[in-house]
């Protein structure tokens, strides 16, 4: 067994300290926020959470889950999230792994087009004029059409088709099988790590969505979760409130802060399934044999 050097020792030991560092940063505001959720009025007011809640109850959630504008935000969300992500994974592929032929013509140009506009986008007036000219202010599909193609995701996943041999495809060809067969059949399935990461990339960005729904959705019905979380933070008595008594016995910290995790909770339950395709699927991408 071979011993680590001194130096190498108080690199590693630097490094735990770091990322503990880290990741106490950001696990311990969540960690408020969710026990001040299940934390009574009088603990809460009285400022005594930390991350254990005092007086335990869940009347915020009940406040919550019992709000219909909520549920039209989750659902806003999901079909975002959802239908987003499909269309940009798939559109993702096509782009990533036509640009990744060495036949395709004209393949710098477009590439030189991709990454133009990755580094130098239009600009915020200029998008908004063209959303609004083709009809979709007021839209969910505004939050998805715009941004169709993320060109950072779309190298990932050149490379990774870029790095499968040209000869498993010429091998497909003298069997007979198309283009799509091959990309369907071939292609898509050895590349399946990164696909789950381009996937989980688009799915938070969706989730997450915030600034494009201020800017092109005015009807409170459209709201995805995210913009309604902003309302909530900003004043937790628009949330729609059916039990007035509970709201009124329920300190509006504990309501934000159930907010907060039912917002938040359906995206990290999503993580664990991609993480081991995760790390696998960006570094296979980013190296070029």
């Amino acid at each position: 067994m071979k011993l680590k050097s001194r130096g190498e020792m108080v690199f590693e030991i630097s490094n735990y300290i770091l990322l503990s560092v880290i990741m106490a940063a950001c696990l311990l505001p969540l960690l408020n926020i969710a026990a001040k959720s299940f934390s009574s009025e009088a603990y809460v007011l009285a400022g005594e959470i930390f991350i254990w809640p005092k007086g335990f109850t869940a009347a915020a959630y009940e406040i919550v889950l019992g709000s219909r504008r909520f549920w039209d935000s989750f659902g806003n969300t999901v079909f975002i999230t959802v239908v987003g992500t499909a269309l940009n994974t798939m559109l993702t592929i096509f782009a990533g792994y036509a640009l990744s032929r060495k036949r395709l013509r004209g393949q710098n140009l477009i590439m030189f087009m991709f990454i133009f506009a990755m580094l130098f986008s239009g600009g915020i007036i200029p998008t908004y004029l063209i959303v609004k000219e083709i009809g979709l202010l007021n839209s969910l599909w505004a939050l998805i059409i715009p941004g169709m193609v993320a060109p950072f995701n779309m190298i990932i996943m050149r490379l990774y088709f870029y790095n499968i041999p040209d000869s498993m495809e010429e091998s497909a060809k003298i069997d007979g099988a198309s283009n799509f067969k091959i990309l369907f059949s071939i292609m898509i399935p050895l590349a399946m790590p990164s696909i789950a990461t381009i996937s989980l990339f688009y799915a938070v960005e969706y989730w997450n969505n915030y600034f494009d729904a201020l800017i092109y959705i005015n009807k409170h019905s459209l709201f995805p979760l995210q913009v309604y979380l902003r309302e909530i933070i900003i004043n937790a008595s628009s949330a729609d409130i059916n039990n007035l008594d509970l709201m009124m016995n329920t300190a509006q910290e504990s309501v934000r802060g159930a907010t907060v995790v039912a917002a938040t909770l359906p995206i990290l339950l999503v993580y664990p399934f991609l993480q081991k395709h995760f790390v696998k699927g960006v570094m296979l991408g980013a190296v070029k044999q």
